[in-house]
């Protein structure tokens, strides 16, 4: 017995289906893309790769419409290609990574910016530019068994029609099987696991009204409308 009722579970639609991806926790990987990481005034020269965490209940299904966040005035879109993990594992070898694997999506990963940049700049977490709520709208997960690849094709967003990111899976300097293998060397991984692999080079700010539309070709589309304020 809880001493008051348990949280609802985070979930995200599937493809095809009335069924729900529960989502236990959100990694992130973090400059997995070289014009990524040059725009943002680091070396990519494939140093290990680093990660860092989302709460499971910052998911939001897409299409929708998220307020514009408290505490930031510089709100930046990530696009991201979606991981979503069906069996669990630690020290999974590259070669093992896909049999792990339940299906795949595209995600965003809303930062905000002027918050990460005070924090780098006074060596602290990134987590209140990173985990606050409706921070991670993500499509429809595809079974992986219908996802053409994860190793190539088109990835994408727009603003307002406007193409602001655009880019190939292929550019990863760190490719899904290398970086989830090494994910799980530090953590066991699980059911309902979603790893957020990393954006390529074109983020920026959007304001209230602005409308996001972005996906990864053959995986899944989005849309997000950026709202008032809180």
């Amino acid at each position: 017995m809880y001493v008051f009722d348990a949280p609802k579970q985070a979930s995200l639609a599937v493809q095809g289906t009335d069924d729900r991806f529960p989502v236990r926790r959100i990694f992130c990987v973090g400059r997995n893309y070289e014009a990524h990481a040059r725009e943002m005034g680091n070396d990519p020269d494939r140093e290990p790769p680093f990660f860092f965490t989302k709460p499971a209940d910052a998911v939001v299904d897409t299409p929708c419409t998220i307020a514009y966040p408290k505490l930031t005035k510089d709100l930046h879109y990530e696009i991201e290609l979606i991981i979503a993990i069906g069996k669990g594992g630690s020290d999974i070898a590259e070669a093992d990574v896909m049999d792990h694997v339940w299906g795949a999506s595209v995600g965003i990963d809303l930062t905000r910016r002027d918050l990460q940049a005070e924090a780098k700049k006074m060596s602290r977490p990134w987590d209140w530019a990173k985990g606050f709520d409706q921070s991670a709208p993500i499509a429809a997960i595809k079974a992986i068994a219908d996802v053409p690849s994860v190793d190539a094709g088109r990835i994408w967003l727009a603003v307002n029609g406007e193409i602001k990111q655009d880019a190939d899976l292929a550019d990863l300097i760190w490719s899904v099987r290398e970086h989830v293998s090494i994910l799980s060397q530090a953590m066991t991984l699980a059911p309902g696991d979603i790893v957020m692999t990393g954006t390529p080079a074109g983020v920026g700010a959007v304001v209230p009204g602005d409308v996001i539309t972005g996906g990864v070709n053959g995986i899944a589309e989005l849309q997000v409308t950026i709202g008032a304020r809180s």
